[in-house]
């Protein structure tokens, strides 16, 4: 049997302690009003993503769906290429880096040294449908720097983001949209503020607590990376989550746990983006949006974090641990 659940469990348990919280009973309010949803698609935001490894598995959650961007007639070709003909239509789930690291992972966050499997790596994909799906590693921030020499440190600690291309039997029951919350209504490309509530589904670790609500510290150790408290904090597993900001533009990944506080370094997706389509291989992406309104308040989600939970501000020097 793998020694991946056992090893999963006692770093939820030492994370959730840190934070000064039960990994078992977290207290949940509505938001306001539930309102009955058709369920969500079977391949979307939040559906787990697992990477074979030895002889177990690195499970990690998906963020976003991507497409290629849009050229002459609404496609741009992997290679950047702007052509004449049908768009290619291939779709991509967004997750973290990391989550295709080796089994001779050091379990540092610096993705210019870490050991990443390459890009054309094969994935599953667990449903909500039970079924398994399949996609391939189109792109890794972390191969990609690898690949280049980057020395940029804030990229080697806070570039952490990949695409897994969908197989056309998963790509034909996506959608775009995040279960519960809505939207993404567009990328953010300018950040979030400091003190701006911030969203995030994240159901594959803590089953009581998938929709979570926090506050974002902004973005005190650069444009790459927001400090972001939630109660609980994201978790291994929970690993590659998307990030809403308050209008429900989609703006991080669940990157890291920052040391010594509990909240989460949560990758900038539209540097991220930026940087696949300067240094990758898959050209320019763009997000595909929802396709159902952001309406945040029709949810029962965690409580804002408040008093100790919140570490004190100015924050102390940071340093970002790895969610493995």
């Amino acid at each position: 049997m793998s020694q991946l659940p056992r090893r999963l469990a006692r770093r939820i348990a030492g994370i959730c302690a840190a934070a000064g919280l039960s990994a078992v009973a977290v207290l949940t309010v509505p938001g306001g009003t539930a309102l009955a949803q058709p369920g969500p698609a079977p391949i979307g935001p939040g559906v787990q993503i697992v990477t074979p490894l030895g002889d177990g598995a690195e499970l990690c959650t998906a963020n976003f769906l991507f497409t290629g961007a849009g050229g002459q007639d609404g496609h741009r070709d992997g290679d950047g290429a702007e052509h004449q003909s049908s768009p290619a239509g291939k779709l991509y789930l967004g997750t973290a880096a990391h989550c295709t690291g080796t089994a001779e992972s050091t379990g540092s966050v610096d993705g210019c040294v870490e050991p990443v499997m390459p890009e054309g790596t094969e994935v599953g994909i667990t449903g909500r449908d039970g079924r398994t799906y399949s996609g391939t590693v189109a792109y890794n921030s972390w191969a990609a720097m690898q690949a280049r020499g980057e020395t940029d440190r804030a990229a080697c600690g806070y570039n952490d983001f990949a695409l897994i291309e969908l197989s056309p039997e998963a790509a034909a029951v996506a959608d775009p949209t995040v279960p519960g919350f809505g939207g993404p209504v567009a990328l953010d490309t300018d950040g979030t503020r400091n003190g701006e509530t911030v969203y995030s589904h994240q159901p594959n670790q803590l089953a009581a607590t998938p929709d979570k609500q926090g506050i974002s510290l902004g973005r005190p150790e650069g444009p790459r990376t927001h400090v972001v408290v939630t109660a609980p904090p994201g978790v291994p597993g929970d690993s590659g989550s998307g990030y809403l900001d308050s209008e429900g533009k989609a703006f991080g990944v669940l990157s890291s746990l920052l040391l010594p506080t509990a909240a989460n370094g949560v990758a900038d997706i539209a540097q991220a983006l930026d940087y696949a389509a300067e240094y990758g291989r898959i050209g320019k992406v763009d997000l595909v949006p929802g396709t159902a309104p952001f309406a945040p308040d029709t949810l029962r989600m965690t409580e804002l974090p408040a008093g100790p939970q919140l570490p004190a501000q100015p924050l102390p020097d940071l340093t970002p641990a790895p969610l493995r």
